[in-house]
């Protein structure tokens, strides 16, 4: 699918706005604050269903009773995403039918470089849970599922661990609840990072052009089957009830870059980090590709002038299949 165009009313600081997209490369230009990354945000909602940045009634222009935003594919299909301040309503009208969320079949592939995701090695490992999160949820609806399962079994384990008179079977069903979800996830995340660690060093050095060597690490807080998982938190009622938090699980994970054996964190220069994190997100658009059978629409967020000139011929040269839509600050020269 490649999209045609993008219609704003009432987004963020936009009253009106039409982007009418290429085929191929769309450039976005303008100064800082003139609501560049709003028109990707837009685009993110009508594709995948939700903002990457913030609630509905953050989005909502100041003053405003409605947001709308409506995205047309070059094949004349279209999807529709309004919002009432007043309600609270977000309604989605896609193939003439209206519903609440964003239908799966009118959800499209997209891969966001953001200029924050070039510090995504050395970043907090919950920053980083979050990264991988998104990217494997649009891979599989079933992680996404299970996450968002866990994350609201998680919410509400937390809550009653704040009581102060709590009784140790009052979580036995979210204990075994987290433990279902959080060993489904675990294996899914080893699966992944598996699968982008076979390629991740080739496709470093052919951007890096060296012969260095590139990993990612899951840590975990265990290697425990659902009946380990279930004895842990079990055994943890004690400890949990005085800090007032789930302290095992896979809410915990952490995601751990290695260069040449060594953390990338430190031992990597700068240029070799952000080699690593463009290399992540051509992996990124090849697995969607490789899963979903569609190539994604690729939103490059300003990350241009963050970058080198033979980094930003390598973004261009492996995105040359893909529908790109960048922003920037300043033109961007030799971007074809």
């Amino acid at each position: 699918m490649i999209i045609k165009s993008v219609k704003l009313n009432n987004f963020r600081c936009h009253e009106e706005f039409l982007l009418s997209c290429w085929k191929e490369t769309t450039m976005i230009s303008g100064e800082n604050g003139s609501g560049k990354t709003s028109i990707l945000e837009a685009i993110v909602e009508t594709t995948r269903g939700k903002s990457f940045r913030a609630v509905d009634r953050e989005i909502i222009r100041r003053g405003a009773e409605f947001y709308r935003v409506e995205l047309e594919y070059v094949d004349g299909e279209k999807v529709v995403v309004t919002y009432e301040a007043e309600s609270g309503k977000k309604t989605f009208f896609a193939g003439e039918k209206k519903t609440a969320r964003l239908p799966k079949k009118y959800k499209y592939p997209i891969v966001l470089f953001e200029p924050d995701d070039l510090n995504i090695v050395g970043a907090s490992p919950s920053r980083k849970r979050d990264y991988f999160d998104r990217f494997f949820a649009q891979l599989s609806d079933r992680y996404s599922s299970s996450l968002s399962k866990y994350n609201k079994a998680l919410k509400q384990r937390n809550e009653l661990l704040k009581k102060e008179f709590l009784k140790k079977e009052e979580l036995f069903s979210w204990n075994v609840l987290l433990s279902r979800l959080g060993v489904d996830l675990w294996k899914s995340r080893v699966e992944l990072v598996e699968n982008i660690n076979k390629k991740l060093t080739d496709i470093y050095r052919s951007i890096a052009d060296n012969e260095d060597e590139i990993l990612i690490r899951l840590e975990k807080d265990a290697e425990v089957d659902e009946n380990g998982y279930f004895r842990e938190l079990e055994g943890r009622f004690e400890r949990d009830s005085i800090v007032g938090h789930t302290s095992f699980g896979v809410h915990r994970d952490n995601y751990k870059f290695l260069f040449n054996k060594t953390e990338a964190d430190g031992s990597a220069s700068r240029g070799e980090v952000r080699s690593i994190v463009i290399a992540l997100k051509f992996i990124e658009a090849e697995m969607v590709k490789e899963v979903l059978g569609k190539s994604p629409v690729v939103l490059l967020d300003d990350v241009f002038s963050e970058l080198d000139e033979t980094r930003q011929k390598a973004l261009v040269r492996n995105f040359k299949k893909n529908q790109v839509i960048i922003t920037s600050v300043g033109a961007v020269e030799d971007i074809e």
